[in-house]
């Protein structure tokens, strides 16, 4: 059950009594702090001018009004009007043990369940991935696994770049530079290495700072052969978009492998996609698209281009050049085409960083003016990556650091880290090296994830290989560890915990601690609602956060295997069980595992 969805249901009746507009009044009742109750409703106040009498007489009326006998303790009024709920042990014991016995542990599936589609981390094919990438594909993935947990149909398309200029620059690296010994030995590497060399040469040419494979001194020799070159890679894309033997020969030998390489990636951080469908698969859609979109009097032509014009924006949105050529835009605005033919979906969500807001804001006003107002458009936007320096976070040679290399130096930290724990153990080291390596890419991975998930996504971070591996703090090794001493517990005891949920053990709530810690489990229902208020997983790693503290508080004052009664020690090691299968359950929304033993 959601807790403060059910207290808003309660109070809608008795609100309405005074105001239609309640909405914006449930959104007033939120947790309070433990010393005021569990939830506090901070309604009366504005109600005040609604009604014309004091708050606090205001406040009296509503509990009066309210229906709350079977759930709370009598409603208390403080200060100026807080209303302070207090829940009812014995209601809250009944509902601790029904979400031990229940699967979902108390959550619920949508009473309405919609259609999503989530288009994240599109990565350029290329290129390998970069740190740059990491906030797209777990905020995406996050949202992706919540979202069909709640019960919602879940679409997730990996909307690759595969089509635009980068591989014209590749194309051309390939016809003039490249290593043919180095490309059969490792196709990707030296692909990259001539998409970074080309790059390099156009901005020599364009006067800019340039940094990249060529030494400097070489720079001049190796750009006079190729002048205009941002020109002749435009050349080389529109042969490719033409479909001209030779360019297309080429495209269709670099993807494989390509892609072979994103995948590795994928399937170290366990990311999965329903669809991959890149920038290439609408190419025959575009001619149409701008088409359909003239004939509906949504573009028109201006200086031989065609160009959508949105009264908000003072520049229009061109979807063809004057030389025929086709943009990012109009590919996003055939994307849309196809995901609604396709998969009719209530929202569209990109999870894209912020850089891209204008537009994303030019796109979705065209596609409301081309018809499409019945979804859903959200730029799930995200803020920068940053080093020690605040600035982005990039290597020493200045490029953007590769995400396959900071995943290996996660891992490699967080190796360091179960060996420490394991060699410091009272009994002594109990991992063989398999289970310390096994352990490490758990930790490893759920760390450099969790470290960027518990922020919030609009801003930028600061990224730190030590904070996110410490074992105290807003960490996912902290999450971990809290997961790991639970299974302890069941080892230790011998415990079959199997057994114990289904004998139906009651719930006893004798101590402080253990109402606490049952108030927090029964919240989880409430943070996954807000991760998807706002599309923000940090919602959900500071509930984790909150849980796995609250637990902790709980095991210092709560004995479990050496409880003073039997009763008593089932009704804890099921709360255990309780706090290890939601932690377990929330850091796996997150894309996160767990390990039994550290």
């Amino acid at each position: 059950m959601n807790l403060l969805a059910e207290l808003r249901r309660r109070f809608r009746p008795a609100l309405a009594h005074f105001t239609a507009d309640v909405d914006p009044l449930l959104d007033m009742i939120r947790p309070s702090q433990p010393q005021h109750g569990d939830y506090q409703a901070n309604c009366a106040m504005p109600l005040q001018k609604i009604v014309g009498r004091p708050p606090r007489e205001v406040a009296q009326q509503l509990i009066e009004r309210l229906e709350l006998d079977d759930l709370c303790e009598a409603p208390t009024i403080a200060g100026p009007g807080f209303i302070n709920l207090r829940l009812k042990d014995a209601w809250l014991a009944e509902q601790a043990g029904q979400a031990v016995r229940d699967e979902r542990i108390g959550v619920a599936p949508a009473e309405s369940p919609r259609t999503y589609v989530i288009d994240y981390s599109a990565p350029n094919v290329a290129k390998p991935m970069h740190v740059g990438h990491i906030r797209s594909t777990v905020i995406g993935d996050a949202l992706y696994r919540t979202l069909g947990f709640l019960g919602h149909r879940v679409i997730s398309d990996n909307h690759l770049g595969d089509w635009g200029k980068q591989f014209g620059m590749v194309i051309y690296g390939y016809k003039h530079f490249r290593d043919e010994a180095r490309y059969q030995d490792d196709p990707v590497t030296e692909l990259a290495r001539l998409y970074q060399l080309v790059h390099q040469i156009i901005e020599h040419q364009a006067g800019k700072p340039t940094r990249g494979p060529a030494p400097l001194d070489q720079l001049p020799s190796l750009s006079e052969p190729h002048p205009n070159l941002e020109r002749r890679v435009l050349d080389e894309t529109a042969r490719l978009h033409r479909g001209e033997e030779e360019n297309l020969r080429l495209w269709k030998e670099f993807m494989p492998a390509c892609l072979s390489a994103l995948h590795q990636v994928y399937d170290r951080l366990g990311v999965r996609f329903d669809h991959e469908l890149g920038e290439s698969y609408y190419d025959d859609r575009l001619s149409k698209v701008v088409e359909d979109v003239q004939a509906k009097g949504v573009a028109e032509e201006s200086e031989g281009a065609i160009c959508i014009f949105i009264h908000e924006f003072p520049a229009p949105m061109i979807i063809r050049k004057s030389d025929g050529s086709f943009l990012y835009a109009t590919t996003d605005l055939a994307t849309i085409q196809y995901r609604m033919e396709t998969w009719r979906p209530d929202a569209i969500l990109y999870v894209v960083d912020h850089r891209q807001s204008e537009h994303f804001e030019k796109l979705f006003a065209a596609a409301r003016l081309w018809g499409y107002s019945d979804v859903e458009l959200m730029h799930v936007s995200f803020g920068t990556v940053m080093g020690e320096d605040k600035r982005p976070f990039k290597a020493r040679e200045g490029d953007p650091v590769g995400l396959e290399s900071l995943l290996d130096e996660a891992v490699e930290r967080a190796y360091r880290l179960a060996c420490e724990i394991d060699e410091k153990k009272p009994e002594g080291p109990q991992l063989s090296e398999a289970e310390r390596r096994e352990v490490a890419e758990v930790v490893g991975i759920g760390a450099l994830k969790y470290a960027d998930l518990s922020q919030n996504r609009t801003s930028d971070y600061v990224f730190s290989f030590d904070k996110m591996c410490a074992l105290d703090g807003n960490t996912a090794p902290y999450m971990q560890m809290a997961y790991t001493r639970v299974c302890g517990i069941y080892r230790k005891g011998g415990v079959d915990i199997s057994t114990l949920r289904d004998a139906e053990t009651p719930i006893v709530l004798s101590h402080p601690a253990e109402r606490q810690l049952a108030v927090a489990l029964l919240r989880y229902s409430e943070a996954l609602d807000e991760v998807v208020k706002d599309y923000r997983p940090s919602q959900l790693t500071s509930y984790l956060f909150d849980l796995a503290k609250t637990y902790s508080g709980f095991f210092e004052s709560c004995p479990v295997l050496k409880a003073e009664t039997e009763e008593l020690r089932r009704s804890r090691l099921l709360l255990c069980d309780l706090t290890a299968r939601t932690i377990k359950q929330g850091l796996d929304l997150l894309g996160i595992g767990v390990v039994d033993k550290m």
